[in-house]
C-alpha cells in the first residue's frame, strides 16, 4: 500500500474502526481539510480510498473540469479526452478524482494496452455537467448527480440539466444510498469504482476509489458493497460516479509539490477522461 499516515482529531474514532477491519496504512492531512486513507482487505481482496472532505473548511473550494477544448463547436461533441492529473495540473487542483461517464468517438470501452481512449479523442459526457456556473452538458433523462450550489452547499440529486442556482455538476449512473438506506441492485458484479457521498449535516462529502479487476489482489465491488460501505463511513446519500479503468484518486504531495496517483488504475496508466472533480486548496 501506499505511505502512512495518521489522522487527527473527530477523525480519529473513525479510523480505528476501519483499521479493526483490515490493514490500513494511514497519514496526515496531504490537503488541509481532506483526510485520506488506503485499506486492503484480504476475504473477499479489496483495495480501497477514501477521501474525508472538510465542506465547512473555507479555504476548499470543488470545481468541475473538462477535458481539453469543445472540438466541433455547435456540434455533438463537448470536449476531448485527457487525463485526470494534467486536468488538475491546468487547473492547479490540489485533489481529483475521474467524473462523469462519457462517451468518446470511435470508442468501445477496454483496458490496459487494449483500451481506446486516449488524450485528445473527441467526447460527451452522458449525463449533465457544469463548470463555474457554465452548463456544457444535459441529459434527455434525469440522472444523479453531485451538485455544488452557488451558496457554497453541495447536495445529490436527480435532474436534467443544471439549474440556475448551481455553479458546479458531475453526473453519475445511480444512486447508492438515499435518506441513509442502502438502494439495492440486482447487479451483483465487481468493478473498480469511484463514488461520492455526503453526511446528514452536508458537511463532510466522503469519496471512495475502489481498485478492481486484479484478481488475488482487487476484485472490486458491486453495488450494494459500495452502499454499505458509504453507509460505514457515515454518507446518508451517496452517488457511483464512473468506474472501471477511468477509477482514479491523486493528490499533491505535500513534500514535492506534485500531484500523487494514489490507487493503481486498470490500465496500468491513468485513462483520459471526458472531467472530473477537483478540489483547490486556496484562500478564502
Amino acid at each position: 500500500m501506499k505511505a502512512a499516515w495518521f489522522p487527527r482529531g473527530s477523525c480519529a474514532l473513525l479510523f480505528f474502526a476501519l483499521a479493526t477491519r483490515g490493514e490500513i496504512s494511514t497519514t496526515n492531512e496531504p490537503v488541509p481539510g481532506i483526510f485520506i486513507h488506503s485499506e486492503t482487505r484480504l476475504n473477499p481482496p479489496t483495495r480501497l480510498y477514501v477521501a474525508l472532505v472538510d465542506l465547512k473548511n473555507p479555504k476548499l473550494h470543488l470545481h468541475v473540469a473538462p477535458g481539453g477544448p469543445d472540438p466541433d463547436g455547435p456540434g455533438k461533441w463537448q470536449t476531448t479526452l485527457m487525463e485526470p492529473t494534467r486536468i488538475a495540473a491546468r487547473e492547479h487542483f490540489d485533489f481529483v478524482i475521474n467524473g462523469d461517464f462519457f462517451i468518446a468517438r470511435g470508442a468501445n470501452d477496454g483496458e490496459g494496452s487494449h483500451s481506446p481512449f486516449r488524450a485528445g479523442q473527441w467526447a460527451m459526457t452522458e449525463g449533465p455537467a457544469m463548470t463555474d456556473g457554465k452548463a456544457w452538458s444535459a441529459s434527455k433523462e434525469a440522472r444523479p448527480v453531485l451538485i455544488v450550489h452557488k451558496h457554497g452547499e453541495v447536495t445529490i440529486d436527480t435532474i436534467r440539466e443544471p439549474a440556475g442556482d448551481d455553479r458546479e455538476v458531475v453526473s453519475g449512473n445511480r444512486i447508492l444510498v438515499h435518506d441513509g438506506m442502502v438502494l439495492t441492485s440486482t447487479n451483483k458484479t465487481r468493478h473498480p469504482r469511484t463514488v461520492v457521498g455526503l453526511d446528514a449535516s452536508l458537511n463532510q462529502l466522503t469519496i471512495l476509489v475502489v481498485d478492481g479487476r486484479k484478481p488475488g489482489i482487487a476484485d472490486g465491488m458491486n453495488y450494494d458493497e459500495l452502499a454499505a460501505e458509504m453507509v460505514h463511513l457515515g454518507c446518508t446519500e451517496a452517488l457511483n460516479l464512473d468506474g472501471g479503468g477511468s477509477s482514479l484518486m491523486a493528490a499533491r504531495k505535500p513534500a514535492t509539490g506534485k500531484l500523487e496517483i494514489l490507487n493503481e488504475p486498470t490500465d496500468g496508466h491513468e485513462r483520459a477522461v471526458a472531467n472530473v472533480l477537483g478540489i483547490s486548496a486556496g484562500s478564502e
